[in-house]
Protein backbone atom coordinates (compact mmCIF):
# COMPACT_ATOMS: atom_id res chain seq x y z
CA UNK A 1 0.00 0.00 0.00
CA UNK A 2 1.42 3.13 -0.93
CA UNK A 3 1.26 6.09 1.61
CA UNK A 4 -0.36 9.28 1.05
CA UNK A 5 0.79 12.71 3.11
CA UNK A 6 -2.19 12.55 5.29
CA UNK A 7 -1.26 8.74 5.95
CA UNK A 8 1.75 9.91 7.78
CA UNK A 9 0.48 12.79 9.31
CA UNK A 10 2.18 14.96 6.54
CA UNK A 11 -1.22 16.96 4.45
CA UNK A 12 0.50 19.77 2.96
CA UNK A 13 4.57 20.63 1.84
CA UNK A 14 4.57 22.91 4.83
CA UNK A 15 3.48 20.34 7.44
CA UNK A 16 6.77 19.24 9.52
CA UNK A 17 7.99 15.93 10.21
CA UNK A 18 9.80 15.57 13.26
CA UNK A 19 13.00 13.07 14.03
CA UNK A 20 14.70 12.35 17.99
CA UNK A 21 17.79 12.54 17.80
CA UNK A 22 20.31 11.77 21.21
CA UNK A 23 23.64 12.66 21.41
CA UNK A 24 26.15 10.28 22.09
CA UNK A 25 29.49 10.56 23.15
CA UNK A 26 30.93 9.98 19.67
CA UNK A 27 28.74 12.72 18.43
CA UNK A 28 31.02 15.28 20.59
CA UNK A 29 34.40 17.14 20.47
CA UNK A 30 36.85 17.39 23.35
CA UNK A 31 34.62 19.92 24.80
CA UNK A 32 31.86 17.72 24.83
CA UNK A 33 29.74 19.77 22.60
CA UNK A 34 28.33 18.52 18.95
CA UNK A 35 31.28 18.79 16.09
CA UNK A 36 29.62 20.62 13.43
CA UNK A 37 29.56 18.25 11.03
CA UNK A 38 27.11 15.53 12.87
CA UNK A 39 24.33 18.31 12.31
CA UNK A 40 24.34 17.42 8.61
CA UNK A 41 24.33 14.01 9.43
CA UNK A 42 21.25 14.47 11.67
CA UNK A 43 19.33 16.22 9.01
CA UNK A 44 20.36 13.60 6.50
CA UNK A 45 18.87 10.60 8.91
CA UNK A 46 15.53 12.88 9.54
CA UNK A 47 15.65 13.65 5.73
CA UNK A 48 15.60 9.72 5.04
CA UNK A 49 13.48 9.28 7.79
CA UNK A 50 11.06 11.60 5.91
CA UNK A 51 11.16 9.92 2.55
CA UNK A 52 10.41 6.35 4.14
CA UNK A 53 7.40 7.87 6.05
CA UNK A 54 5.92 8.89 2.70
CA UNK A 55 6.14 5.80 1.58
CA UNK A 56 9.12 6.11 -0.75
CA UNK A 57 11.71 3.31 -0.84
CA UNK A 58 15.19 4.62 -2.02
CA UNK A 59 16.87 1.34 -2.75
CA UNK A 60 13.94 0.31 -5.50
CA UNK A 61 14.23 3.67 -6.69
CA UNK A 62 17.86 3.43 -7.34
CA UNK A 63 17.84 -0.21 -8.16
CA UNK A 64 14.18 0.16 -10.93
CA UNK A 65 14.67 3.56 -12.06
CA UNK A 66 18.27 4.77 -11.85
CA UNK A 67 17.52 7.27 -9.80
CA UNK A 68 19.13 8.54 -6.51
CA UNK A 69 18.34 11.30 -4.20
CA UNK A 70 21.51 14.18 -4.06
CA UNK A 71 22.14 16.95 -2.19
CA UNK A 72 22.69 19.81 -4.45
CA UNK A 73 23.55 22.58 -1.47
CA UNK A 74 23.06 23.31 1.81
CA UNK A 75 23.11 27.06 3.65
CA UNK A 76 23.03 26.66 7.34
CA UNK A 77 23.41 28.14 10.61
CA UNK A 78 24.83 27.16 13.41
CA UNK A 79 22.82 28.83 16.53
CA UNK A 80 23.64 27.47 19.95
CA UNK A 81 25.71 24.54 20.72
CA UNK A 82 24.13 21.00 21.69
CA UNK A 83 25.99 18.99 24.50
CA UNK A 84 26.65 14.95 24.96
CA UNK A 85 23.14 13.54 26.16
CA UNK A 86 21.30 16.42 25.10
CA UNK A 87 17.46 15.26 23.45
CA UNK A 88 17.22 16.84 19.99
CA UNK A 89 14.45 16.87 17.41
CA UNK A 90 15.26 17.44 13.82
CA UNK A 91 11.89 19.08 12.28
CA UNK A 92 12.02 18.88 8.19
CA UNK A 93 9.04 20.91 6.18
CA UNK A 94 9.18 20.70 2.30
CA UNK A 95 9.39 24.55 1.08
CA UNK A 96 8.97 24.10 -2.34
CA UNK A 97 9.12 21.37 -4.98
CA UNK A 98 9.55 21.52 -8.85
CA UNK A 99 10.08 18.93 -11.55
CA UNK A 100 14.34 19.12 -11.45
CA UNK A 101 14.56 19.85 -6.75
CA UNK A 102 12.89 19.38 -3.83
CA UNK A 103 14.05 22.62 -1.27
CA UNK A 104 13.54 21.98 2.84
CA UNK A 105 14.16 23.90 5.60
CA UNK A 106 15.32 21.53 8.31
CA UNK A 107 15.62 22.91 12.11
CA UNK A 108 17.55 21.14 14.95
CA UNK A 109 15.82 21.80 18.75
CA UNK A 110 16.51 21.42 21.69
CA UNK A 111 13.29 21.22 23.79
CA UNK A 112 11.88 25.08 22.47
CA UNK A 113 15.47 26.28 21.74
CA UNK A 114 16.61 26.61 17.77
CA UNK A 115 20.50 25.56 17.52
CA UNK A 116 20.71 24.74 13.97
CA UNK A 117 18.84 25.63 10.84
CA UNK A 118 19.27 24.47 7.58
CA UNK A 119 17.85 25.12 4.20
CA UNK A 120 18.67 21.92 1.74
CA UNK A 121 18.19 21.68 -1.82
CA UNK A 122 17.88 17.70 -3.22
CA UNK A 123 17.58 16.94 -6.63
CA UNK A 124 17.74 13.76 -8.51
CA UNK A 125 20.88 11.73 -10.42
CA UNK A 126 20.83 8.96 -12.43
CA UNK A 127 23.73 6.79 -12.54
CA UNK A 128 26.08 8.13 -14.35
CA UNK A 129 25.96 11.05 -11.62
CA UNK A 130 23.80 13.77 -14.32
CA UNK A 131 20.83 15.13 -12.91
CA UNK A 132 17.18 14.26 -13.65
CA UNK A 133 14.25 14.94 -13.17
CA UNK A 134 12.59 14.27 -9.49
CA UNK A 135 10.35 11.30 -9.92
CA UNK A 136 6.52 11.98 -10.87
CA UNK A 137 5.16 10.05 -7.84
CA UNK A 138 7.01 12.08 -5.59
CA UNK A 139 6.74 15.75 -7.43
CA UNK A 140 2.78 14.66 -7.04
CA UNK A 141 3.30 13.67 -3.22
CA UNK A 142 4.09 17.12 -2.51
CA UNK A 143 2.13 18.90 -4.93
Amino acid sequence: MTKTLQSVGLSRPGDAHRFPVRVYYEDTDMGGIVYHANYLKFIERARSDWVRAMGVDQVSMKQDDGVAFAVRRVEAEYLMAAKFDDQLDVVTRCLSVSGARLVMEQQVLRGEDLIFSAIVTIVCINDAGQPVRLPANIRLMLH
